[in-house]
Formats: C-alpha cells, structure tokens, sequence
C-alpha cells in the first residue's frame, strides 16, 4: 500500500513505539505517588516536559499533557475566554479553523461571547488588516491555526503574533498540529502565547497531544478530578505517552521542511494541471506536505475508491469530517467553483514516501482521468 494521508494520521514511527513500551515497562507507577517507584516517573515526566519546551523555545514556559490536539484546542479556546472574561468576552477566529476551535467558539458564544469569525481569500489566506480592525480593548483571546489540514494553506503567524500585541492585550493560540515538522513552530519572539500539538500527526501515537504555554499565560481549567497538570488538566499524566511525544517532537524537529515534500508538491501540481476538468487547490504559499485536487462533477469518494483499487491510499478532505456529505466549511470558505465542491480530494506527503510512489500515483492519477475521458488538455 502507498500511503498518501498523513495529514490524517501518521505511522507510528519504531523508535516511537519502543519507547512507549519501554516507558510502560519500567516507569508503571502513578508519577502522583509518593513512593520511590512515583517518584522515578515523576522525574521522566519532567524530562519530557523539559526536553518539549526546549524544542518549542519556551524553557520557562509550561506544557500541558492531553489526549490529542481536539483536547488541547478546546483546553485553550474555552480554558482562556473563562480565565480573561473579566477583561471582556470579545474573541477572533477563522472561518477554516479545526471543528476543535470553531465548536468551542459557538459554544463560548451560547455562554455570551462574542466571535467575529475572519474570513480567507481563495488561498485560504487572512487579511491582517481585518485581523487589525477587528482587534477591540476586549479582546482576550486570538485562535489563528497556522497550516490548514485540508488546503494547506500557511498563516503568517509572526505577523499575526506582532498586530495582536501591538493592538491588544489578548492571549494568542495557534492550532499548530498540521505544521509541526514541517514548518519552524515556536513560541519565541514573535510568535503565540500557546500552541497545540498532536502526536499522531508527527508518527507518535494517538491518544497523546499538548497545549505548550509561554511563561504565566494560564487557562483556567476546562475538567475537574485529582489536579494533576498544575490543576489544569486533571486526570493520571500517562508518562509513556509524554515520553513517546518528546521523542516524536524530538525526530520531527529534525525533519523541519523536508525538502523532497516540497518538490513533490511543486511536480504534482504540474503535473495534473495537464487535465481537463480538475483545480489544483494549492496555495501559492502552502505547506510542503499538502495537496488538494477538485474534480468537475465527480463525487471525490469516486476518486478515493479508484485510488484505493490502485493500492493509493488518499482521502476526501479532513479525515474529522470526510463521512459527511456535506461540503466542508475550508471548501466553502475559499470560494470553490460549485462544479467542483464535491471533487475534493486530498493527498498527504510523510516521512516514509519515496519518489518510486510519486511516480505510480502520476500513473494511477493518468488512468483514472482517461476513464473519465479528460485525458491532457
């Protein structure tokens, strides 16, 4: 099988998984506990910690361990708004956030909130001058993702940084799950005040993610139990799991803007623009790992199948949404033709595709448009 979905999920990297088995042999015990065996998962639970801000570039910063980054967004989005609420209830969004921010934005606007929601060019891209005059002396919380998981399209997240601090005093989070060892995240300089990261999307493991804070930006808590996390995130801290994400975030640092994901990119998109009947859905700007592909009058779950008969695993759009038959918000957000809403299809590059599977899929994507007879234009 060739395996174009990453932006859906990643494979579990070897290393990953024998860390995390290795971690559950040795450190079993609850690292709450006051015993000698607690005490020595307590001191690998730190490491980790430590060893995840230095790659984030927030050494005194804080990290808090989740299930995933659906947890960590909703952590951020709806801990911050409750935490700020008395400096005022005004928040910003995008129109093609994650469902994990703009779920929680609705909610937080059934609890008296306000949300202006910014809108996206035909890149998937935000004005910053609507990002500045939007900006209000009660705005206390800015959730911009900085790569799109369906488009790709890229942020300019210090720009957004430096306009939300120089016109406000509002906290700014980035859903940064899609970027993370593919593009520099960081929370230094002009960068956010959080960040969320999921472990599944850089070959951890699923169930494990984090919401990394600068220095004294502190959520308030969003469940409640034993008050572990700093009583922000209550819950027994897996210590397997942080320590497999330290050591996915550690190998996907190294892997920051792999320049083969880049070139494929560029050489696909060429190479379908020679068809009839079908938009490259790529920013000019986009992430090196994504690419989107609409076709006219085609359902996209035709494509997937065709491609899955040819040993091609690709998918619909974001894997969170693609069993609906409704068009996606990111689609309808960058003004897609109408011919073409139910075409989309997405392929995702990661660390173990090769240029032998590039070119099958070129093979693969020539037979599928002779069989809808729109062969080269």
């Amino acid at each position: 099988m060739i395996y174009f979905d990453n932006s859906a999920t990643t494979i579990p990297d070897d290393s990953v998984l024998a860390s995390f088995v290795q971690v559950n042999k040795r450190f079993f015990a609850n690292p709450a506990s006051l015993h000698l065996a607690g005490k020595e998962a307590e001191a690998l639970l730190n490491r980790s910690r430590e060893q995840i801000l230095s790659i984030v570039g927030a050494p005194d910063g804080v990290v808090l361990f989740t299930s995933g980054g659906t947890e960590a967004n909703n952590l951020a989005v709806i801990g911050f708004a409750r935490a700020l609420q008395s400096r005022g209830k005004h928040l910003i969004t995008t129109k093609i956030e994650h469902p994990s921010v703009l779920l929680a934005m609705e909610y937080l606007e059934c609890q008296g909130f306000e949300v202006d929601y910014l809108s996206v060019d035909e890149q998937g891209i935000i004005s910053i001058e609507e990002l500045k005059s939007k900006l209000r002396t009660d705005t206390i919380l800015v959730s911009i993702m900085h790569v799109n998981n369906e488009i790709g399209a890229v942020q300019e997240i210090s720009e957004c940084a430096r306009i939300i601090k120089e016109h406000s005093r509002a906290i700014f989070h980035s859903d940064t799950v899609q970027s993370f060892g593919k593009l520099p995240v960081s929370l230094t300089g002009e960068g956010p005040d959080a960040i969320t990261i999921s472990a599944h999307k850089i070959n951890g493991l699923k169930g494990s993610g984090l919401l990394a804070l600068r220095k004294g930006r502190t959520p308030e808590a969003i469940n409640f139990g034993g008050g572990q996390e700093n009583g922000l995130r209550s819950g027994t801290v897996s210590v397997a799991d942080a320590a497999a994400l330290a050591k996915a975030m550690r190998m996907g640092s190294m892997d920051t803007e792999q320049p083969n994901f880049r070139q494929w990119r560029n050489r696909l998109i060429e190479f379908i623009k020679q068809f009839k009947d079908v938009l490259v859905l790529a920013p000019e700007k986009g992430a090196p790992h994504i690419l989107s592909i609409a076709f006219n009058k085609i359902n996209g779950e035709v494509a997937v199948n065709f491609f899955q008969e040819n040993g091609i695993t690709i998918s619909t759009s974001s894997a969170c949404s693609s069993k609906s038959t409704t068009v996606g918000h990111v689609i309808e957000a960058i003004g897609v033709n109408g011919k073409y809403k139910n075409g989309v299809i997405r392929i995702s590059f990661g660390k173990n595709n090769t240029e032998k599977e590039i070119v099958e899929f070129e093979h693969v994507f020539a037979r599928f448009m002779d069989l809808l007879g729109r062969g080269n234009k």
